[in-house]
C-alpha cells in the first residue's frame, strides 16, 4: 500500500471537493486504536463504535512526509475484549488514539478526513499497490495529483503516525 497524511485546517472544504470530484461517502466512524510496545514497527487493536468485531493491524511503514510504502496485516477479531486481555498480559499498551474518521472512495484511492483527539484534524490517502517498483512509483504519482486536486499543501504532510505525534 502507498499512503499519505497531512495536517489540514477545514474538513468543510475538502468535502466540498470530494464531492465536486464525485467521491463516494463510505461512512462515518468513531475508531479507538490501543497501540502496544512492539520491538519494530507498529501494533494497534482498532475498536469501532457500534461493531462488535475489531482489527489488530500490524504494520510496517516509512517515516518520510509525502506518500510512502506501507505493509500492513490485519486480523479481524470477533472476541476483542478477550484479545485486548491477553494483550495486556503479555505486552506494554503504549498510548491510545481516539478519532473520527470519514472515509472516501475516489478511483481506487481512499480518503479519510481524520478528527484525531488532541492532535487536531487530517486528511490519509491510502491505495493498493504491487510490490513492483513502477507500480509504487505510479500509485505515488498519483497520490500527488491528488494532492493537488484537493489543495493539501506539501508543507503540511506527517511523517509520523497519530501515535508518534501525540508521544512528541
Amino acid at each position: 500500500m502507498i499512503e499519505l497524511k497531512a495536517r489540514v485546517g477545514d474538513h468543510k472544504f475538502l468535502r466540498k471537493k470530494l464531492s465536486a470530484l464525485g467521491a463516494e461517502h463510505v461512512g462515518t466512524f468513531q475508531q479507538t486504536d490501543l497501540y502496544f510496545k512492539v520491538p519494530e514497527a507498529r501494533l494497534k487493536l482498532r475498536e469501532v463504535k457500534g461493531n462488535s468485531r475489531a482489527e489488530l493491524i500490524y504494520y510496517e511503514r516509512e517515516n518520510v512526509a509525502g506518500p510512502k510504502k506501507d505493509d500492513a496485516f490485519i486480523l479481524r477479531v470477533q472476541e476483542p475484549e478477550d484479545l485486548k486481555k491477553i494483550l495486556k498480559k503479555i505486552l506494554t499498551p503504549l498510548i491510545v488514539i481516539e478519532k473520527v474518521r470519514e472515509i472516501y472512495r475516489y478511483h481506487g484511492t481512499q480518503i479519510h478526513l481524520d478528527t484525531v483527539k488532541k492532535l487536531g484534524k487530517f486528511i490519509e490517502f491510502e491505495r493498493q499497490t504491487s510490490e513492483d517498483p513502477k507500480m509504487i512509483e505510479k500509485n505515488r504519482l498519483i497520490l500527488e495529483k491528488l494532492m493537488e486536486k484537493l489543495k493539501i499543501d506539501p508543507n503540511n504532510l506527517e511523517a509520523l503516525s497519530y501515535s508518534d505525534l501525540v508521544q512528541t
